[in-house]
């Protein structure tokens, strides 16, 4: 069972400044992260937004316009930069916000730090190029960059005491990160392969006449490309559904953050099956408005109750 402290961890005036130049960060750049964390008691919060930073900095790193050996010297900086929080060598006066913040966070909250490893990892398998030929070699490259990090916030949100099942949340937490990362996959299908990046797996392609790639606007000619992403969407819903059995393992706002956040990429996978050409002509999106239903439904915890009855109905 992982169990995290509720009460506000003791900050000095350091610390504060770095866990604000982290939801800063995250409010600025989160689009629909933010969304789910603002529902988070404060502490919890703040180390939520010091995972945000510290990722964001490794996914600038591999996506930005840097020479490919400077992008592989500072994706070894950051992982040394990691060593020294995990061994509690970063000072409260440190220069670097990030650093500082999420060394706060990893001592009063069990973060499985190996898990921002494992996502710098994943960055330097799109710095090689790496394409994926089954989905089974996909999954690899998602647990990395997306399934770690519902491995590190379930260190952050802890499970519920008695919770039935708890033994199963890091798999399901796992899943969840899986689930968002295809569905983000499927958003940015054009754009990455504009930046001649890949990674939806090559016999799925190949079953449905779009091994050609996406160069423009409209699918591959003679391709059967709605029956490719409503493939794909068929395999996120699976994902989604089973992942979504960690909502009553957590307390109600942190299961509302999650609900809040896997909700927003529930429901552009929903647009994305509508329109499935969508993807092709510019980035999938939900208005501000759609995105705040969906946050005040998580904190409803209306998913979190259909989830615990299909639960009981399955062991009953």
């Amino acid at each position: 069972m992982i169990r995290t402290v509720e009460s506000q961890p003791s900050a000095s005036a350091p610390v504060l400044a770095a866990y604000s130049y982290c939801e800063t960060v995250t409010g600025q750049q989160a689009r629909n992260f933010a969304y789910g964390i603002r529902l988070l008691p404060t502490p919890k919060r703040r180390a939520m937004s010091a995972l945000y930073a510290f990722s964001r900095r490794v996914d600038d790193i591999g996506d930005g316009p840097l020479p490919e050996d400077v992008k592989a010297a500072r994706l070894e900086d950051t992982r040394a930069l990691l060593t020294r929080i995990r061994e509690g060598a970063v000072e409260e006066d440190d220069t670097d916000p990030v650093a500082v913040a999420l060394s706060h966070a990893a001592a009063h909250f069990p973060i499985p730090l190996g898990g921002l490893d494992e996502l710098i990892d994943g960055v330097q398998m799109d710095l090689r190029g790496e394409a994926y030929e089954t989905w089974d070699d996909l999954k690899v490259y998602c647990r990395c960059v997306a399934g770690s990090i519902g491995r590190l916030s379930l260190g952050v949100f802890g499970t519920e005491p008695g919770a039935h099942g708890v033994e199963r949340a890091s798999e399901y937490a796992d899943t969840l990160g899986l689930a968002l990362q295809l569905t983000n996959i499927l958003r940015d299908v054009r754009e990455d392969a504009e930046n001649g990046r890949t990674y939806l797996p090559a016999d799925d392609l190949a079953k449905f006449g779009c091994a050609d790639g996406f160069a423009g606007p409209t699918p591959p000619q003679g391709s059967d490309f709605a029956g490719l992403v409503h493939f794909e969407v068929r395999r996120a819903r699976a994902l989604f559904a089973e992942g979504y059995r960690l909502l009553p393992m957590l307390d109600r706002r942190s299961g509302a953050c999650v609900a809040a956040m896997a909700g927003i990429y529930r429901r552009l996978l929903d647009r994305i099956e509508r329109d499935p050409e969508a993807v092709l002509r510019g980035r999938v999106s939900l208005p501000g408005r759609e995105k705040a239903y969906v946050a005040v439904r998580g904190l409803s915890g209306l998913d979190t109750r259909h989830v615990a009855r299909r639960t009981v109905g399955r062991r009953a």
